[in-house]
């Protein structure tokens, strides 16, 4: 029988499954994983700081902006409503800006000018806003600038490599867009057209996929594996 979920992570079909869906568990660890990256490039790590930097993307990305993603055109199929959406997507950016709230007291009011400019970003993408929503957009959004704001909260500073490795994070997070476009095509054009595979196609249709899906599963523990690693440096 062939795999007719709309992602390889996504269990569709109930409530609790929707839910778990929208969370886009592996993409949100993956694009996570940048901000202890760039904090880790800090000479010292406040670990207090990373946890509150590390939640606000968590909520604000993690379930704020892929909440806003599924009310346009519903990608992932699920069944919560329009309001349920709206309501998951503008609650979860609130407390993400109430979080910078408290960061801008600890650490500078420039936060708050980050946290603007996160919210504008996660919003403008998930609703498909032209001048964000382009490959490149999406490599600086969830790649380059999660990195940038994870070493800027612990420094306030901005340096050369710094920007280097914001380049890198972007590469890898085009790296993820194509891959993940075929393979989420595939997946959800089977499931609109309602397509019946034979054993021999089936089969076919699950070597494309893993051709397209196991990459991407490999670089998502990579990425979260490097930022464990650069993590434990400042142990």
């Amino acid at each position: 029988m062939s795999d007719h979920r709309p992602a390889f992570y996504a269990p569709t079909g109930s409530v609790t499954g929707d839910v778990v869906s929208l969370l886009h568990v592996p993409y949100t660890l993956w694009h996570l994983s940048y901000v202890p990256i760039g904090a880790a490039l800090a000479p010292r790590m406040n670990w207090l700081v990373l946890s509150g930097t590390v939640s606000a993307f968590a909520i604000g990305l993690g379930l704020g902006a892929h909440s806003l993603d599924e009310v346009k055109g519903r990608p992932l199929g699920t069944r919560l409503s329009d309001r349920a959406l709206w309501s998951m997507g503008l609650g979860a950016m609130a407390v993400a800006l109430a979080i910078s709230l408290v960061g801008a007291f600890v650490i500078s009011p420039w936060v708050l000018l980050w946290a603007v400019a996160g919210i504008v970003i996660a919003v403008g993408y998930a609703l498909e806003w032209p001048i964000l929503h382009t490959d490149l957009g999406f490599g600086l959004a969830w790649g380059s600038f999660p990195l940038i704001v994870g070493f800027w909260a612990q420094t306030q500073t901005l340096t050369l490599p710094v920007a280097v490795m914001a380049a890198m994070a972007c590469l890898l997070s085009l790296s993820q867009r194509a891959l993940s476009t075929p393979a989420r095509f595939l997946r959800r054009k089977t499931v609109e057209t309602s397509v019946v595979f034979d054993r021999n196609r089936s089969w076919d249709r699950r070597r494309l996929l893993d051709t397209w899906e196991r990459p991407l599963r490999l670089l998502t523990w990579t990425t979260v594996t490097l930022a464990v690693g650069m993590l434990l440096t400042h142990l």
